[in-house]
């Protein structure tokens, strides 16, 4: 009988009653496990910007999804032609290297070298031995002091003071030197004649002396 009276007597649950009954209900170590982890929820995340933004690609682009990814392939395409063509002259841009390798020869063997080259058609090897045959003059005349390592700019803007008649040439030849033997472009017969015509400029100017 008092049980069923105790039955009856409705039960009031205040706010921090509720509030304690939740959080001991969610602390139950199931409700965790049944959540995802922040890596799971960030790659959901990336995931549905990715879906977002080709949708939309899909929308701009003839073919729709298809087309997006013609489109992206023909884009990676271009950039590896473009880091293939220019990278090489970039890099050597940014790090030129010393004239000889070789330091026992001299200007008139570097001269024959150039010459039995460019009769044979090999204008690459013409036009690194010409202007090495130009550097080694400016050495034996004493324009250039003997220094190893120095680069064809270096000597170019050093051999420029004593003869300023050459000076433009002397710049010309040494950009025509890097760009052949570390820059990978191809040499050709008029610039070859023009590395012909400094040398003998070179070998017949008087360097000024400083007042």
């Amino acid at each position: 009988m008092i049980r069923g009276l105790l039955a009856e007597v409705p039960v009031v649950v205040d706010a921090d009653d509720a509030r304690r009954a939740a959080e001991a209900e969610l602390s139950d170590p199931a409700y965790a496990l049944a959540q995802p982890s922040w890596f799971d929820r960030a790659i959901g995340w990336l995931a549905e910007r990715v879906a977002d933004l080709f949708d939309g690609a899909a929308g701009l682009v003839p073919g729709g999804g298809f087309g997006v990814l013609v489109l992206i392939a023909v884009l990676v395409l271009v950039i590896v032609v473009v880091r293939l063509r220019v990278g090489p002259l970039a890099r050597s841009a940014r790090r030129p290297a010393a004239v000889f390798a070789d330091r026992s020869r001299t200007a008139q063997d570097y001269r024959d070298a150039a010459e039995r080259a460019f009769a044979a058609g090999e204008l690459d090897a013409a036009v690194r031995d010409r202007f090495r045959a130009v550097v080694r003059t400016l050495e034996e005349r004493g324009v250039l002091d003997e220094r190893a390592g120095r680069t064809a700019d270096e000597a170019a803007r050093e051999a420029g003071g004593p003869l300023p008649s050459a000076r433009d040439a002397l710049r010309q030849g040494a950009e025509l030197f890097d760009a052949v033997h570390y820059g990978g472009r191809s040499a050709t017969a008029e610039g070859y004649q023009r590395l012909a015509e400094l040398d003998e400029l070179v070998r017949r100017t008087r360097p000024e002396v400083p007042a």
